[in-house]
């Protein structure tokens, strides 16, 4: 067996180009243009990349984008004086705090300050709660292209074992809360580092999800023939970015797989401009 490929990059250019058009419709009926401030405190290199990555996803679809780039040694009193500013700001639809930020301020206190309305990261506990609840105002971008990369290549959830061998705030958590809702209706086990005989698990699995950040860690021994896999991992190596599935190998045991880079990455980018597209429609009604 060679698994197929589930192309993320492929369709995060799909949903960028509806966006474009619904963007466009905004702005012609409305006359807002929604958009986005990212906020990246320090010099983080990959944060950097990424936060380029995300202004030219933004003017690709019509999405206008703000970057403050603020010192490394800011403070945090500082960093929440920008926040509040930009949450009362009626041009700005919605704020992303680049993750990580410096030691000196703590990321959970920078995350609640952020307008729930705003919160186009979906980390606000409001809006953790209210996808739990089944009721999302906005939902997270890793977990929410998870699901849409399955969704639309049309690998149904309802009934299958879900695993994910991560418990993360930003993965693990809130993907097995989407997966167990009504309309996904999966079956979802949530590994960690102490759950007993991983590999007896993840065996189980009909959809593995792998989100826990070390590279090469899932093997083929570890995949029930013609699983689904999702590498939601990006490990930098001495032979480049790999995930946290050991591609080659597992792709002789899956029927569909995620490659590394091109997967699961673009498709968390592109659920940022569609949240924020949301807000902005939220905002202006």
């Amino acid at each position: 067996m060679s698994a197929e490929i589930l192309d993320g990059k492929a369709l995060a250019r799909q949903i960028r180009s509806e966006l474009k058009s619904e963007v466009a419709d905004l702005i012609a009926c409305r006359g807002t243009t929604p958009t986005l401030a990212a906020v990246l405190a320090g010099n983080d290199p990959a944060s950097e990349v990424y936060v380029r990555y995300k202004q030219r996803d933004c003017k690709e679809v019509g999405i206008e984008s703000q970057l403050h780039h603020l010192p490394a040694e800011t403070s945090q009193e500082d960093l929440l004086a920008l926040i509040t500013k930009l949450n009362q700001d009626d041009s700005i639809h919605g704020i992303l705090i680049q993750l990580p930020v410096p030691p000196q301020i703590e990321t959970e206190v920078v995350l609640a300050s952020i307008d729930p309305m705003k919160d186009v990261d979906a980390f606000h506990a409001e809006n953790v709660g209210l996808m739990v609840q089944g009721r999302p105002r906005y939902l997270p971008c890793t977990p929410n292209g998870v699901v849409e990369l399955l969704k639309r290549n049309n690998l149904a959830t309802a009934g299958q074992h879900v695993v994910i061998v991560g418990r993360s705030d930003i993965v693990g958590k809130p993907l097995a809360n989407m997966l167990v809702q009504r309309g996904a209706d999966a079956t979802v086990t949530v590994c960690h580092s102490r759950t007993r005989d991983l590999p007896a698990v993840t065996r189980l699995a009909d959809i593995l999800v792998v989100a826990i950040g070390r590279a090469n860690f899932v093997t083929a021994e570890m995949v029930k023939p013609g699983a689904i896999v999702i590498d939601v991992g990006i490990n930098r190596t001495d032979d480049g970015l790999v995930g946290d599935v050991d591609f080659e190998a597992v792709s002789e045991v899956a029927s569909w797989i995620t490659p590394v880079p091109g997967g699961v990455g673009p498709l968390t980018r592109v659920m940022l401009l569609v949240n924020t597209l949301t807000a902005a429609r939220s905002l202006i009604d």
